[in-house]
């Protein structure tokens, strides 16, 4: 049987950049994620969290949580995108191990701003494109492994090149399983118009992290009609407190189940920006739903 690691991220907490006036300051995230109940957490924005190894660790015993992964965003589609990248994941990579992590969630850079809804780039990739992507995950997941032993797991995003359920695949099949594997979102596949459960169903090998996410399909369908930029959208609520929106988490949790794999389903409710009182009792209330559904597997310690 598996194990379904559940814990959160700053994400639940409003928290999207190293440093915002409008975030939770980093203490109080810390104090209160422990307070609902959970053991594991994210690094988040790199910066947000302690960058020093040591202080990060002392933070994180004080308030008896421990590290699932870190996170950071990539453009490997991009001409001589490759030192960049690797620079930024270098750090993230370095960090996650030394406080206990053993993954890091790498995040497709989106194609359009998340704010103002600026269009960067082309919403699609070129065959050429996709191979300097998928390539280069392979490269960057196979490096941070030999060299920190952590485990690339690679998260689909909304307003981004690997963002439907077709793209995943796409991606899936141009990435090795031995360096580079997935963080099923379960929001930004929903977001995006994706089944969760056909995604696991076809590709049970490759799932080697969860982000647990619901969306509000009312505000999902006026994206959709309007073309809205995510930033918008999350500011529209799109992402919602379980078990209020899709998809189902009871039935995904249990085809997790059966795949009989130790593995991390970190809540991450996208709240940016929100008033500092408003992420804790959300945090509390999802907790208690998701040790209600009914699913052995699912353990917060």
């Amino acid at each position: 049987m598996s194990v379904i690691r559940v814990g959160s991220a700053p994400d639940s907490w409003g928290v999207w950049f190293p440093e915002d006036p409008q975030q939770t300051p980093y203490g109080r995230f810390l104090d209160e994620v422990s307070a609902s109940g959970y053991e594991w957490i994210e690094l988040g924005p790199y910066g947000y969290l302690p960058t020093d190894p040591q202080q990060l660790r002392d933070e994180l015993a004080a308030h008896n949580l421990k590290l699932s992964a870190g996170t950071v965003f990539e453009h490997l589609h991009q001409d001589d995108s490759w030192d960049a990248v690797w620079t930024q994941i270098e750090d993230v990579a370095k960090l996650t191990a030394a406080a206990g992590g053993k993954h890091v969630v790498v995040i497709p850079e989106m194609w359009r701003d998340p704010s103002s809804g600026e269009v960067l780039e082309d919403r699609t990739l070129t065959a050429a494109q996709w191979k300097k992507k998928t390539d280069g995950m392979n490269e960057l997941g196979k490096k941070m492994f030999e060299q920190y032993g952590v485990k690339a797991q690679y998260h689909p995003h909304a307003d981004s090149h690997v963002d439907t359920e077709e793209n995943v695949y796409r991606f899936l099949d141009g990435t090795d399983s031995e360096y580079v594997n997935l963080c099923l979102d379960t929001g930004h596949i929903s977001y995006c118009g994706g089944d969760n459960l056909a995604i696991i169903e076809r590709a049970p090998e490759r799932i080697g992290y969860l982000h647990l996410k619901q969306v509000d399909p009312e505000v999902r369908a006026k994206v959709e009609a309007e073309d809205l930029p995510f930033g918008e959208a999350v500011k529209l609520g799109a992402m919602i407190e379980p078990p209020l929106g899709i998809p189902d988490l009871p039935p995904l949790l249990a085809a997790i189940e059966k795949l009989d794999i130790d593995v991390f389903a970190i809540v991450e409710q996208d709240l940016y920006p929100c008033a500092v009182d408003v992420p804790l009792p959300i945090a509390q209330r999802t907790r208690k739903y998701l040790g209600s559904c009914g699913i052995p597997s699912v353990k917060f310690a």
